[in-house]
């Protein structure tokens, strides 16, 4: 069956089948890398997207379901000034470890921000607990996106 949807800002029609993922149609079939295949159940975060600017795993969305809809990956947001900050403070506080988790975790996080640009620390533990890192345990993730909302804000 054919779906159409936008990935990262750009109109795409695929060929898809009723029980492909959309972790699979993207890896895949569209080649976009930075979504990882990691437990397949739901339950790491290494395949989240933004599915009309909310992030889900993607390993739990069939690929029709994105039928008319918006798909963001971290490739579609290389230059957006909430992302960059992100990055940036992710590299500079050492919240990137082996690098596995951190597209997930950062559509997540940039997805909290965007919702609430100043969040506690309490906050942001509850907008990333869905994403799971085994290398860093979460204290400079945590320091980062702090970082990068005080950035942003202060911009």
């Amino acid at each position: 069956m054919k779906t159409s949807f936008t990935l990262n800002g750009k109109k795409t029609e695929v060929e898809t089948s009723t029980n492909q993922t959309l972790l699979d149609l993207l890896r895949e079939d569209l080649d976009v890398k930075s979504v990882k295949k990691g437990c397949e159940a739901g339950e790491c975060g290494a395949c989240t997207v933004l599915l009309d600017e909310k992030p889900v795993t993607s390993c739990f969305v069939l690929a029709p379901q994105v039928e008319n809809r918006s798909v963001t990956t971290v490739e579609g947001l290389v230059e957006d000034e909430l992302m960059v900050a992100l990055r940036d403070a992710f590299m500079k506080d050492g919240a990137i470890q082996c690098g596995f988790c951190t597209p997930g975790l950062l559509l997540s996080v940039y997805a909290l921000l965007r919702e609430n640009p100043r969040p506690t620390e309490s906050e942001i533990k509850k907008g990333i607990e869905g994403n799971i890192c085994r290398c860093t345990g979460y204290v400079k993730i945590v320091e980062a996106i702090i970082d990068a909302a005080e950035k942003i804000a202060s911009d």
